[in-house]
């Protein structure tokens, strides 16, 4: 998966080397619950079809009724119908962006616009940084990432994969919400699923929104989020 993309690395700003841990991980807390609020504001401009759009697209929903193996599997429906949309639709974030009224310049106003470019992507865990957080890679686009997540930090081992949506709203990074464990089995049963994928460059491919669809679907028929278990922080 490395050799997919010529590597442009990104490395984070040094400066944020001089930051403790506890300062990085201050502002991290602070703006995770901004981004709580916004998600939380966001739902609030989903309909109950498009809810069910997308779980029947995962396959956890048979008509109007959701057949869910787990209740977090709800998790990828919300993410889909808030991060993506049809080419003639508009995004839930993106709704939700314009009935909001925020500060210029303030952490809210921040966070939300970075939540509007937040990207669905596959990294590895190269290293921890110095301060807090890791240093991830996305292997299709070939960029670096400092990634502050006090779960993943204390769950993952360097060397991991992951599917996730990236956002970055200050010098790191952190996810949208959902993690995948990910491995190449994975994508080997994600190209058998969905072969227009592997017609596609994959640069392309992964900006396309039925990318993270197909990979959450994957997740959910083999049953990889039961196998998963994030530490908590102490």
């Amino acid at each position: 998966m490395a050799a997919v993309a010529l590597r442009e690395v990104h490395a984070p700003d040094n400066r944020a080397t001089a930051l403790s841990r506890g300062e990085v991980i201050s502002r991290y807390r602070r703006l995770r619950e901004i981004s709580k609020q916004h998600h939380s504001g966001a739902m609030d401009f989903l309909s109950p079809d498009a809810i069910l759009h997308h779980a029947r697209g995962l396959g956890v929903a048979r008509g109007k009724t959701l057949v869910l193996g787990d209740m977090d599997e709800m998790v990828f429906v919300f993410d889909l119908a808030i991060f993506t949309a049809p080419p003639s639709r508009s995004r839930a974030i993106d709704r939700y962006a314009k009935s909001a009224r925020l500060a210029a310049g303030s952490d809210e106003a921040l966070v939300l616009e970075a939540m509007r470019d937040a990207r669905f992507a596959l990294v590895s865990v190269d290293r921890r940084h110095d301060a807090a957080g890791v240093i991830v890679t996305d292997l299709i686009r070939g960029t670096e990432h400092w990634l502050v997540d006090e779960g993943l930090e204390s769950s993952l081992p360097d060397g991991s994969m992951l599917a996730t949506r990236l956002y970055t709203p200050d010098s790191f990074s952190m996810t949208a919400g959902v993690v995948v464990p990910f491995d190449l089995e994975l994508m080997e049963d994600l190209l058998c699923e969905v072969p227009q994928i592997g017609r596609k460059q994959l640069r392309a491919a992964i900006d396309d929104r039925r990318f993270a669809e197909a990979v959450y679907r994957v997740a959910i028929a083999d049953g990889i989020m039961d196998r998963v278990v994030l530490k908590d922080p102490e």
